[in-house]
């Protein structure tokens, strides 16, 4: 059994995870970084308060979307079952892990 797709498919689902869309969308907003205000959470409740609801629904569109968009990159890769799983784990993981922020979610 080959391990370079369940591990490539872990890393990438790890990397997308990590892009914090709370961030992204208030930085594309001109909006104040969520962590420094509110109860500095990055997540779409605290955009929401903060921002609005149209900012919040935004942040936990492009949170869904990136589970959704590992799963179906391997899948149209060709990868196996396995390897989506992973890519969907990866994601999860890196969402509450995430690398370019200090690990912290």
């Amino acid at each position: 059994m080959s391990y370079f797709w369940p591990l490539l498919a872990l890393a990438a689902g790890y990397l997308i995870g990590s892009l914090n869309s709370a961030i992204v969308i208030c930085k594309i907003l001109n909006k104040p970084d969520p962590r420094q205000e509110g109860s500095r959470n990055p997540g779409a409740t605290n955009v929401a308060r903060l921002h609005g609801k149209k900012a919040g629904a935004l942040v936990f569109l492009g949170d869904a979307c990136k589970g959704l968009l590992a799963v179906l990159l391997f899948r149209l890769l060709g990868a196996g079952w396995t390897s989506q799983i992973l890519a969907g784990l990866g994601v999860f993981l890196g969402h509450i892990y995430p690398c370019f922020y200090g690990f912290r979610g």
